[in-house]
């Protein structure tokens, strides 16, 4: 066996590990050390693909700024000292159709898509994970998917500060 077969394997295996561990664990900090975890395993995945830049990004925006947010947020909600609950029924309402038109529209733009099949690109080649090529696609043919998935972190932001809000602080 090739090494970068059997790194494929280990690195596959130690993602799916750690994420089932992430989901099924009851302590929310170790769910969030899991994912950390996880996210390392994909930035290894990236680097036998050969997009180092992806690599780094993963490891320095996600296992390392978004995770630390996380975390943040896990210790400030306090979740050991008391059950919460989502609150009142038009909350969860209004949580249910906006997360409703996100799928809808994520439904939308993967239907009018105009690629049907991707084909392969070989791992050989040294441009696959150039800053450059990357720029340039995500900017030109992948841009109203860009935008949309910083809708999406900022509505889940202000979801999670609504969430952590007690009812009798939203009215005053």
């Amino acid at each position: 066996m090739e090494l970068p077969l059997i790194l494929f394997y280990v690195l596959s295996s130690l993602t799916v590990l750690s994420a089932l561990l992430m989901v099924f664990s009851k302590n929310p900090v170790h769910s969030i050390l899991y994912l950390i975890v996880t996210f390392f395993c994909i930035s290894g995945h990236y680097v036998l693909l050969n997009a180092q830049f992806l690599a780094i990004v993963n490891v320095i925006v996600y296992a390392g700024a978004i995770m630390v947010l996380f975390l943040f947020v896990v210790m400030l909600m306090n979740l050991n000292s008391e059950k919460y609950s989502f609150g009142r029924p038009a909350k969860i309402l209004a949580a249910s159709l906006v997360s409703l038109l996100f799928i809808a529209l994520t439904v939308g733009i993967f239907s009018q898509s105009s690629a049907t099949q991707q084909t392969a690109v070989e791992v050989g080649t040294g441009d696959l994970g150039l800053i450059h090529n990357l720029g340039s696609l995500l900017y030109s043919e992948y841009v109203l998917p860009f935008e949309l998935s910083s809708i999406l972190f900022i509505s889940a932001m202000i979801g999670a500060v609504m969430l952590s809000k007690k009812d009798e602080e939203l009215l005053d």
